[in-house]
């Protein structure tokens, strides 16, 4: 999978369907989004303490109270919005495990670092020339990606984590669980074939078709600086 260009970058935003925060129930529907990066992130003695889904819990408590506080106007804008609040539930954990003061430039990182990671999933679902229309069904089925992502074996949802989301070679998701390069290719092939089927069989009543990755997923995503995400 290639890594999103700035030019899709500024579509997902420019183009991100709008998003009504009158209701504060509209916060749920980014809970399976805001699970696979602190997932993703988290780091793994803090999973063992407090698990995704808690902290999660937590920065969606915090978004609910703090909706009247959202200046945005769109998807994109909600889910940044709400990926900075997961961020500093995520470094506040880290400060309580270690007694430590807050440390901006660590919140910086991992912002950027789940920014990142959201280009990646949306990336998953654009083309390369997508057009505004398709721009803004890319931001509407996002949620629907991450719950297909859910649904799939551990072994082929944690290969596509880590290749896709965090942007690991596949060597590095070889050595990270513990398979060959041979069978971590196997696995995302397998794992996306069955994405591409899921959301295209959801899609094809808006002409909507998840576009194909190269050979088994094999090109990593070149890792880049971020500081907006659409």
């Amino acid at each position: 999978m290639s890594e999103p260009t700035a030019s899709q970058s500024e579509n997902f935003g420019a183009h991100s369907p709008p998003v009504d925060t009158s209701d504060p129930d509209v916060i749920t529907r980014y809970e399976p989004y805001l699970r696979m990066l602190a997932r993703t992130h988290m780091r793994a003695a803090y999973q063992a303490k407090l698990g995704a889904s808690d902290i999660v819990q937590q920065a969606m408590m915090q978004a609910v109270g703090a909706l009247g506080q959202f200046r945005g106007g769109t998807e994109a804008e909600l889910r940044g919005w709400l990926r900075q609040i997961l961020v500093r539930q995520i470094c506040h954990l880290d400060r309580d495990m270690h007694r430590d003061k807050r440390d901006v430039r660590r919140e910086q990182s991992m912002e950027q670092k789940l920014a990142q990671s959201s280009m990646r999933l949306e990336g998953l679902l654009s083309a390369d020339q997508a057009t505004p229309s398709q721009v803004a069904v890319v931001g509407e089925n996002l949620s629907g990606l991450v719950t297909a992502v859910e649904r799939l074996p551990d072994d082929q949802r944690h290969a596509i984590e880590l290749h896709y989301l965090e942007g690991l070679k596949l060597a590095e998701v070889a050595e990270a669980l513990g398979k060959t390069t041979g069978a971590i290719a196997g696995l995302l092939h397998r794992g996306m074939k069955q994405l591409r089927a899921e959301l295209n069989q959801a899609n094809s009543q808006v002409g909507f078709a998840m576009p194909p990755t190269n050979n088994a997923g094999t090109e990593s995503p070149k890792k880049k600086d971020v500081s907006q995400d659409g």
